[in-house]
């Protein structure tokens, strides 16, 4: 298992395209990978189920992952929240 906080810097929050870009980036992988925030648990394959977070700007989440590829799909979901969803 990974465990691995995140802080947003989207300025739009994870709202439709940069959930839809997380969920796709999650689905490429065969591990378990959940999203953790303000104490509530999201399936990250899951667009409706990252918006419905409702992560905005500035905020910290985690992110866990259980599985066979977890350093790929760490290292997936990391590029993809640096470069800001412009991936």
């Amino acid at each position: 298992m990974i465990r691995q906080s995140f802080t947003l810097t989207n300025p739009s929050g994870l709202h439709a395209r940069p959930a839809t870009d997380f969920a796709k980036a999650a689905q490429s992988c065969d591990s378990t990978i959940d999203i953790i925030f303000e104490g509530k648990t999201k399936n990250a394959k899951s667009v409706i189920g990252i918006m419905a977070l409702g992560i905005k700007q500035g905020a910290t989440f985690e992110v866990e992952i259980i599985g066979a590829d977890e350093e790929e799909a760490l290292e997936k979901i990391n590029t993809l929240v640096k470069a800001n969803f412009n991936e």
